[in-house]
């Protein structure tokens, strides 16, 4: 898969003229025309940096984008020079300010990542992606030599880069799961007086893009958009009906990629909620009693409470059985009949629950990759080390501390979180508490998750907003327009549900 495009993108200064056949308005409204327009037969582009068209008395202010200039236009170019440019075809007046340079095009190439030649070059271009501006906080991810990684335990998966000549200049990762998308009633009963209605999932092959990188000095030139497209095909040639991306909503260049070039929709605002891990264990209620689950006790129990609930993975049993996932654990009040010495299964836990109870599951990150905050000043940092010294010297204060995120540091991510009953809150603080205790104890600095801005449990959840994400963006897309709407119409058009099921394998 290819494309070409210039070498070398100019930045310039553009300023508008008036129209000789009318006026500054008019010139304008003719230029947003113009840049829209995509015509086979238009020669070089300008990238313009700065394209603000700014009059006394006009309040319009236009944003950078790209600028095509006919090669009729085009002809030896004194360097540092201004140019006047008169177009015929749309009747304005441009003077062109800047250098310019132009080059021959190039080829831009996709494909699949090669393990074996292509490591070096990834690896090249995410360390340069990742640092941040001068004076600025960076977070750098240590994939540890994998590129594939967080993609690598998901059902279908590929990542695609991009080359120009032998260079790496871009990669996007990818994969594909069944999860449910919706909910209907179904009777198990042949009449209708037998069985009360059950609600059973409707469930969609959905596509998953992360990991977009383009390297700096390649950027505004249409690779990410390629490298987008590339992955769509690959996910419709494997019978995904829907992809989603994830972002921060503050990532202007990234929304404005996926929900203006590449049609997605914004879908739902989920918070990511992250705790720091302190040097002391915390302390869990004594009225709560935790029991570890079996993966196959824990698969009936998710698939029996949670397999309705939005993007649950109908693999639920492959990821419950991964060598990452640690284990599932069950909050119970202390006084009942349910107790770990005791327990006989889920089969019976469902057929006569507690009062209240809850449920989450556990997922090392840390065999994946780890994490390191860059462009902390030595002051923060003395006194986040400070923190953590009171904290080991007096533990019995139990003193929050900062942990030491200036070093590669790993974390757990908490998945399946659910509950019922008037104590659920109460019940999953205190699986917070003990996930809290086993990142400690394997040496992990920080526990996270992801859940709905709607769920009904989050208030339980420990975290500090300064590490956390109010409103993380999920953005949608149909592959397919050719897809039966059945039982549940276009999911991209459906509102959320009160709670989400995040996919470990995706984080």
């Amino acid at each position: 898969m290819c494309m070409c495009i210039p070498s070398h993108m100019i930045t310039v200064d553009v300023h508008l003229g008036p129209n000789p056949k009318g006026g500054i308005e008019e010139s304008v409204k003719t230029l947003v025309l113009w840049k829209a327009s995509q015509v086979l037969s238009l020669g070089y582009i300008l990238h313009l940096e700065k394209a603000a068209a700014i009059f006394a008395h006009s309040d319009k202010l236009y944003r950078p984008g790209p600028l095509y200039i006919k090669e009729s236009f085009t002809y030896a170019i004194p360097s540092r020079h201004s140019l006047l440019f008169s177009s015929i075809d749309f009747d304005i007046i441009i003077v062109v300010m800047g250098e310019f340079e132009f080059a021959p095009t190039v080829l831009v190439s996709v494909r699949e990542f090669d393990p074996n030649n292509d490591r070096e070059g990834v690896e090249a271009v995410e360390r340069i992606c990742e640092v941040g501006p001068n004076g600025k906080l960076s977070l750098f991810t240590d994939l540890h030599g994998d590129p594939i990684c967080r993609v690598r335990n998901s059902p279908t998966f590929l990542m695609l880069i991009a080359e120009i000549g032998q260079e790496t200049v871009g990669m996007i990762r990818g994969c594909i799961k069944t999860v449910t998308c919706g909910k209907k009633l179904h009777r198990q009963g042949k009449s209708n007086t037998e069985t009360e209605p059950k609600q059973v999932p409707i469930y969609t092959k959905l596509a998953y893009i992360l990991g977009l990188r383009v390297s700096p000095h390649h950027r505004r030139m249409g690779i990410g958009f390629k490298l987008v497209q590339s992955m769509e095909e690959w996910f419709r040639d494997n019978g995904a009906e829907y992809a989603y991306m994830a972002t921060e909503k503050d990532n202007v260049a990234s929304v404005k990629l996926f929900t203006d070039k590449c049609g997605y929709s914004k879908f739902r605002t989920p918070c990511i909620l992250a705790n720091p891990v302190f040097a002391h264990h915390v302390r869990i209620s004594n009225k709560v009693t935790i029991i570890e689950l079996s993966p196959n006790d824990a698969e009936l129990l998710y698939r029996s409470k949670l397999a309705t609930t939005e993007f649950f993975p109908r693999d639920v049993d492959s990821v419950l059985g991964n060598r990452l996932s640690l284990g599932t654990f069950l909050a119970v009040p202390r006084v009942g009949s349910y107790q770990p010495d005791t327990w006989s299964g889920s089969a019976r836990f469902l057929l006569d629950p507690p009062p209240s109870w809850a449920i989450l599951s556990v997922w090392n990150c840390k065999d994946v990759f780890t994490l390191e905050v860059k462009g902390v000043s030595r002051v923060k940092k003395t006194l986040a080390k400070t923190t953590r010294v009171l904290d080991r010297v007096f533990p019995w204060l139990r003193l929050p501390s900062v942990p030491n995120f200036f070093e590669p540091f790993g974390f757990l991510f908490l998945y399946g979180l659910g509950g019922e009953g008037p104590q659920a809150q109460q019940m999953l603080r205190a699986l917070c508490g003990f996930a809290h205790n086993l990142a400690k104890d394997r040496g992990c600095e920080v526990v996270a998750t992801e859940v709905s801005s709607q769920e009904p449990l989050r208030c339980a959840i420990p975290h500090w907003k300064m590490l956390s994400c109010e409103e993380d963006l999920w953005c949608i897309k149909r592959l397919g327009e050719d897809y039966s709407d059945g039982s549940l119409g276009d999911w991209t058009k459906s509102p959320p549900g009160f709670s989400i099921f995040v996919d470990p394998r995706e984080v």
